[in-house]
């Protein structure tokens, strides 16, 4: 298939750091988006012709001066709080016309960034389209959680299911369509959310989907369903979704995940789609890192989902 070429677009990019850590069962990625920052994502956006303005972060509860609260839903409330303040934030972004690149923290934070995309573009009567990147399959309940850790509930939520403080942020019911959602990369999906997985209807693409098609095959088909009938797409990547060879960086690493030029792949042909909405970057914990390798790669495939090109 022959590459499409593309416009070289200018867009006004709004950074929000959200550093929060208590939805993850491990330390560390609440310094994600310090960590993103120092890669000079900021400027190196502005190099593409990208007018980036960065809003600092959202403010987090301390977890040693927090209760952690139900054990299936492990400090719901704080997070829930977070995901507020991220939806206003968003919110805001979109509505200002600019692109929402939002820096994590664990991938609960994903509950207010994509419901803000979402409820921005539902006035214009128009659904979003969900890029999910993520060995995980995030769509847990308090019911089915093993763990009980809220970054494993996020997709669930934004389908609709889940703990209220979570689904109705922005607005009671689900904030994505599952015939506008694609997750890529999965390989470690609990025995239980296996059945909520099948039950919704998303598209779901393994890693032995991807070792059989290809990642180009699996992108087109997976990007054909999230913009069909949609505004467009917002990308949600977990780093976790990539190798831990390259991407030593996250708490919960699951080996044979996507490759360096896999996940570039991904995120060029998202940057051909000339449809991208918003974009989350979490899971990036500097604790278990090497050198910022994985923020460095993190920054990497969000200039190539922002239109850097080889040629």
């Amino acid at each position: 298939m022959p590459r499409r070429r593309m416009r070289r677009m200018s867009r006004t990019v709004h950074l929000l750091g959200a550093p929060l850590d208590l939805g993850a069962g491990r330390r560390g990625v609440d310094m994600g988006p310090s960590a993103i920052r120092l890669t000079q994502i900021g400027a190196r956006l502005e190099s593409l012709g990208h007018h980036v303005v960065d809003g600092g972060n959202v403010e987090v509860a301390v977890a040693e001066a927090t209760q952690a609260g139900d054990p299936r839903a492990r400090y719901l409330t704080e997070v829930a709080a977070t995901c507020g303040q991220i939806f206003e934030r968003v919110w805001r972004s979109v509505e200002d016309g600019a692109v929402p690149l939002t820096l994590g923290g664990d991938h609960s934070i994903a509950v207010g960034s994509v419901a803000a995309v979402a409820a921005a573009n539902r006035r214009r009567n128009r659904p979003i389209g969900l890029l999910w990147i993520d060995a995980h399959a995030d769509m847990n309940t308090p019911e089915s959680t093993p763990s009980g850790n809220v970054h494993g509930m996020p997709l669930a939520a934004l389908l609709g299911l889940g703990p209220a403080a979570l689904v109705e942020i922005g607005g009671p019911g689900a904030k994505v369509q599952a015939k506008h959602v694609a997750v890529v990369g999965l390989r470690d999906v609990d025995t239980s959310e296996r059945a909520i997985v099948h039950r919704t209807g998303i598209h779901a693409y393994t890693m032995a989907d991807i070792d059989r098609r290809g990642m180009s095959a699996i992108m087109a088909e997976a990007l054909a369903f999230v913009l069909d009938g949609t505004a467009g797409v917002h990308v949600s990547l977990d780093v976790d979704g990539l190798d831990p060879e390259i991407a030593p960086g996250v708490g919960t690493a699951v080996r044979g995940g996507l490759s360096y030029r896999e996940s570039h792949l991904a995120m060029e042909l998202v940057a051909e789609s000339e449809r991208l909405l918003g974009f989350d970057l979490v899971e990036v914990n500097p604790i278990l890192d090497r050198h910022n390798a994985t923020a460095e790669l993190g920054c990497e495939l969000v200039l190539s989902a922002f239109g850097k090109r080889i040629l």
